[in-house]
């Protein structure tokens, strides 16, 4: 195991030839790709947290089948040997300086900029439900805290109504809102409660997943668990002591009309922005997501600033798939932009997102740019349009180990960039 690293001294400004934002898995998975070729490199990573979690864990643990401490690493054991921690928030950037302003006042001054801290989960988008979360039957695996109390009220609900909602893309995870549903659901039948208890699926979205190939093998779990669909539907307030989801429908005409739901159990996944810091930068589009080229994941105005993960504005699923695949491609092209490697790398919108249908089958969704299916596998050996236990097997057991002891090391399996070879569309 690599020695633990320490965050920086803070009594002083610093340069680095490379500088990382963000600590996550695109942030890590950089940092050891970028070690990984260049060993000499003098890199840097910022970021505030002293915990390290891998969130694609937190479905499962919502379902009992993990458990919440086995998602959870100390920062300070993931960061590569060899790179520098600074252990601080980012108050804002100036790129035409080659800088990034620290909170405390203090500049960290850069040859190439790697943004990738990921983005902000808007809980307070929706009223009421700061104050009711974790209690009053309101829970979100989208929280590390949180996701055990939704196994808590999974295993306690004998009848009534269940609800689970799915904000306007774009999310971490576009998927993971169906998890929480399925997997509830499969729990509920395997114990006989399902007949007493109305699990409903409130969308904000037209459609229940983006890309159709995956679509009906998801409509038969919809139908088999007898889920009451709703699409167009955003939540925008929750009453926990009363037990009252307030939903806006957005009617065909462009109207709306608001309708009000009781529940025993509600599931949330909230709004989803980029970092406030991201936001007043000069680094997003309109939308406010950090703008990039979908292929080289540089910058489109600033030519020493790649991108990464969920703050991009690449049009893949925001996932940590992405990021896996992502990662590899921008450590290689920093590196070009440094005169240390020849040849610009090129990400094709790959993102993955294995549908926890029931305890013990997943639909592996695979695809990249455009809804254009890309499975890993061959379909004789693993058909992802196809609920399958093999890819229980992987989501389980095999991803887990593969996220701490591959990609958070630099060990880029089933990763290798490609070299650019043509434009790639989104």
């Amino acid at each position: 195991m690599p020695a633990l690293q320490s965050p920086a001294d803070s009594s002083c400004a610093d340069h680095h030839k490379v500088v990382i934002v963000g600590a996550g898995a695109a942030g890590i998975a950089t940092a050891s790709s970028l070690i990984s070729r260049d060993p000499s490199l003098d890199i840097a990573v910022i970021d505030p947290a002293d915990v390290h979690y891998y969130q694609p864990g937190w479905t499962m643990v919502g379902a009992g089948v993990f458990d919440a401490p086995s998602t959870a690493r100390t920062m300070a054991s993931t960061i590569p040997r060899g790179v520098r921690w600074i252990k601080a928030r980012v108050e804002r950037f100036d790129p035409q300086a080659q800088l990034v302003m620290l909170e405390d006042g203090r500049a960290v001054s850069y040859e190439q900029l790697v943004v990738c801290p990921g983005l902000k989960l808007d809980w307070n988008a929706i009223e009421g439900l700061s104050d009711t979360l974790g209690r009053n039957g309101v829970t979100s695996n989208y929280r590390y805290d949180l996701a055990p109390y939704t196994w808590q009220l999974v295993q306690n609900l004998k009848k009534g109504s269940a609800l689970f909602t799915q904000p306007p893309m774009p999310i971490k995870c576009a998927g993971a809102p169906q998890k929480a549903l399925y997997l509830s659901c499969d729990h509920w039948l395997r114990q006989g409660h399902l007949g007493a208890i109305k699990a409903r699926f409130f969308n904000a979205g037209a459609v229940l997943f983006g890309v159709p190939d995956y679509v009906p093998a998801l409509m038969a779990y919809i139908e088999k668990y007898a889920v009451d669909l709703n699409y167009s539907h955003r939540l925008v307030a929750v009453d926990g002591p009363n037990k009252r989801a307030t939903f806006v429908r957005t009617l065909p005409d462009g109207s709306s009309e608001t309708r009000v739901e009781g529940f025993e159990m509600l599931h949330v996944v909230p709004p989803q922005v980029a970092p406030d810091f991201i936001r007043q930068s000069p680094l997003v589009d309109a939308a406010g997501w950090v703008d990039v080229d979908p292929a080289t994941l540089r910058h489109r105005q600033f030519a020493n600033i790649h991108a990464l993960g969920d703050v991009t504005n690449t049009s893949n699923a925001k996932t940590a798939a992405a990021a896996r695949k992502q990662a590899p491609v921008v450590a290689n092209n920093v590196l070009v932009a440094l005169g240390r490697l020849p040849t610009l790398a090129q990400y094709d919108g790959y993102g993955s997102c294995p549908l926890t249908v029931e305890r013990g089958k997943i639909v592996l969704a695979e695809f990249t740019y455009g809804g254009k299916v890309a499975p890993s596998f061959p379909r004789w050996l693993l058909d992802g349009r196809q609920p399958t236990r093999l890819a229980w097997l992987l989501k389980a057991q095999i991803l887990p180990p593969l996220y701490w002891k591959g990609m958070l090391k630099g060990r880029e399996w089933l990763a290798r960039p490609q070299p650019l070879v043509a434009e790639v569309g989104q």
